[in-house]
């Protein structure tokens, strides 16, 4: 069962994203400035206006107790149903996602995959597949076997359906990412292999449960799918559509874009091919040619990184301490953003410490405010 005091931190979470006018990345802002969810809301409308991006409208939308009230039902029919609530602070929300700007501040999940799965790649195309994109499929999917690759998809017609489906007869987890609330499955058609995938992988969505899928919707579930991957392969997709929408994405995230290509005279290559012409996707012809670009095929062949190890944080303020514990093994850092969150600590008061410890020579600032430890 679930503690008392997590399930009521992701009520003031789940709340905070139903306040009008708060989007993901406002949100976020709160938090840092105010130091957790639950902070926002017994914040004074006075030092509310303080922050970036908060007006009297918002303000008096946070201040208002019905948004609470409405989170805590949203919470226990999540409970009922079987749908995990995943916040931005909680391990298992994936943690390539956070890296993204827009990152859900909560999603909501049914299934038993691990979202942070060592080997995450997204499949994306046309609705209208061939012949030729499910052999594709079938051949990816045949080498992404040995790897245990995570396998993340739209469930939608056409080559989503198809990459779930072939992942499920590959016995690798699957995750199918909705633009509607978990408790609805779109198309319909697609519920079958929805409720197998719920035992080899699992559905998740930003959108709270009974609200049905709208236009707006697609695009915006569209940066999850590419935010979840190490990388994503475009197969078979016109010039325009949500699988050019995903790559693009993709590429603003800085993650690696396959493309396969195509027929230069069939209307589902020209948009693989167009993202090949533009140098927006490295040209996928094969398996190996995945693993060469990902470094997969190297992997028995390099020694691991060694692990970051603290020094001695005996004498070191307790702030300061939680910091360094939390940077520990993350080797590619973490957004300051992120630090703020976990640590529950405002973002005006992380900066002194963030700065004093990179004096101390114990952590290190990377480009697009990111934090690592000192190699020691």
């Amino acid at each position: 069962m679930e503690e008392k005091g997590n399930y009521e931190a992701k009520i003031y979470q789940v709340a905070l994203s139903l306040v009008p006018g708060v989007g993901h990345a406002l949100a976020k802002t709160l938090v840092s400035y105010c130091g957790s969810a639950e902070a926002v809301f017994r914040t004074k409308s006075h030092q509310l206006h303080k922050i970036p991006g908060i007006g009297s409208k918002i303000s008096a939308a946070i201040r208002n107790n019905k948004v609470l009230k409405t989170a805590e039902q949203e919470v226990a029919r999540c409970h009922q149903k079987g749908i995990q609530v995943l916040t931005y602070t909680d391990p298992a929300y994936p943690y390539r996602l956070k890296q993204i700007y827009d990152a859900p501040a909560v999603l909501y999940c049914k299934g038993n995959t691990n979202l942070n799965a060592q080997k995450v790649v997204s499949m994306v195309g046309t609705r209208n597949a061939t012949s030729y994109g499910r052999e594709v499929i079938e051949e990816l999917m045949n080498g992404l076997a040995k790897h245990q690759a995570l396998i993340v998809s739209g469930l939608a017609y056409g080559i989503d359906i198809y990459a779930h489906r072939t992942a499920l007869r590959q016995q690798l987890d699957t995750v199918g990412v909705l633009a509607n609330g978990l408790d609805i499955i779109y198309p319909a058609v697609h519920k079958k292999t929805a409720l197998e995938m719920l035992q080899q992988g699992g559905l998740v969505s930003e959108i709270k449960p009974g609200v049905q899928p709208e236009a707006h919707y697609f695009p915006a579930r569209n940066r999850i799918i590419a935010g979840m991957a190490d990388a994503t392969i475009v197969i078979e997709a016109a010039t325009t559509g949500g699988a050019l929408i995903t790559a693009n994405l993709a590429n603003d995230y800085n993650r690696e874009v396959f493309a396969v290509p195509g027929n230069l005279y069939q209307t589902y290559s020209q948009g693989c091919n167009k993202l090949i012409r533009n140098h927006k996707a490295h040209i996928l012809t094969g398996m190996e040619h995945l693993e060469y670009i990902m470094n997969w095929d190297l992997e028995n062949t390099t020694s691991p990184t060694p692990s970051a190890t603290l020094p001695d944080l005996t004498d070191m303020p307790a702030p300061e301490r939680k910091i360094m514990e939390l940077l520990l093994n993350q080797e590619q850092g973490l957004l300051m953003d992120e630090i703020s969150w976990k640590i529950q600590t405002p973002i005006y008061q992380l900066a002194s410490l963030l700065l004093n410890l990179e004096c101390k020579g114990l952590i290190k600032a990377l480009p697009g405010k990111k934090y690592k430890l000192a190699r020691r």
